[in-house]
């Protein structure tokens, strides 16, 4: 493969590394290449980045190397936070929010034992904002799917772990779950 096809690639891999990055092994392993081309590579992908009205750029942080936006940019995508964070999550997605975050692993089923409804829309809609996830199968019959909450319901949020959750009361489950919605209302408004 010519050196133009592999700096394609590599941008790929960069790309679809996401937030985990790509080291120079992995990279020299998945291009079968050699460090001396891997190196020039990159250098022609930070110049072509650098050098052209493009976005994005490469950072290199303990040997792994990211795509990440560029920081000059960085007040339009601020504004484009403001708008994704004008689409409130509805008091279901809320409800069902907090007794995922509060019972996990949790079913779907269990779910809406303690919210009185059905929950498919609002397990849907959390899962497409990346806020729940399928985490495994109960051991019972029928299996059904576990839900836990993500690494971005915190990021969300502003937590850094679970433990910071506010306590629920000792009360029952229904109004501890309407005291976690008051919880998740007030910290659904990131801080500017």
């Amino acid at each position: 493969m010519e050196l133009a096809q592999l700096k394609g690639v590599l941008e790929g891999l960069l790309f679809a590394s996401g937030d985990e990055g790509i080291s120079m092994a992995q990279i020299k392993k998945v291009l079968s290449a050699n460090g001396e081309t891997v190196e020039l590579l990159l250098e022609e992908l930070k110049y072509d980045y650098e050098h052209g009205q493009r976005g994005l750029s490469i950072l290199e942080q303990k040997g792994v190397y990211y795509l990440t936006t560029k920081s000059e940019h960085a007040l339009y995508f601020e504004k484009m936070q403001e708008t994704n964070s004008s689409s409130k999550l509805s008091q279901a997605a809320l409800e069902t929010l907090a007794i995922i975050a509060y019972q996990q692993p949790i079913t779907r089923v269990e779910i809406e034992d303690i919210r009185g409804v059905k929950s498919d829309g609002p397990i849907q809609t959390l899962v497409s904002r990346f806020l729940i996830e399928e985490c495994g199968r109960k051991e019972t019959s029928g299996r059904p799917i576990l839900f836990q909450t993500t690494k971005e319901f915190l990021t969300f949020f502003g937590l850094t772990s679970l433990d910071e959750l506010p306590p629920l009361p000792d009360e029952n489950l229904q109004e501890a779950v309407q005291d976690a919605d008051l919880f998740f209302n007030d910290m659904e408004e990131p801080s500017a």
